[in-house]
């Protein structure tokens, strides 16, 4: 079929149409500063982001002065903690509490660091439970 389409567009066989005006909506330039991870929101709605930032610009958030980025994790049921808190950390990844349910981060990265798989990264930059993320 794209050879077909092709041969019709070489020889004015395709006749361009509109789109309709309504329903458009625009979509903003996504900013470094919307990356942050507050940590108050749902398990679920942090996992969509980190999704939806990769690979640009990627969620961000701060434990102890030190910048890392979540680049894959998804929501888990955990015990009720102070959003931000570390639940654990182990080789199956960070668990952090969050307004809802808890977010284990299974991808991270330090700052001018290569993306690591948790186990990896936890040999690199030890996490441990009760240590807390900073508020977006």
């Amino acid at each position: 079929m794209i050879v077909e389409a092709l041969e019709l567009a070489a020889c004015g066989g395709l006749k361009p149409v509109p789109q309709p005006a309504e329903g458009v909506t625009y979509a903003h330039k996504i900013e470094k500063a919307e990356a942050a991870v507050d940590w108050t929101l749902p398990a679920e709605v942090i996992a969509r982001r980190v999704r939806a930032f990769d690979p640009f610009p990627g969620a961000g958030a701060v434990v102890d002065g030190e910048a890392l980025k979540l680049w894959a994790a998804q929501a888990v049921d955990a015990s009720a903690a102070a959003p931000g808190t570390i639940l654990e950390a182990g080789p199956q990844g960070v668990v952090v509490a969050c307004g809802q349910g808890a977010l284990r981060a299974t991808v991270l990265q330090r700052a001018g660091g290569k993306r690591l798989p948790a186990a990896d990264f936890l040999r690199g930059f030890p996490l441990q439970a009760g240590q807390r993320f900073d508020p977006a």
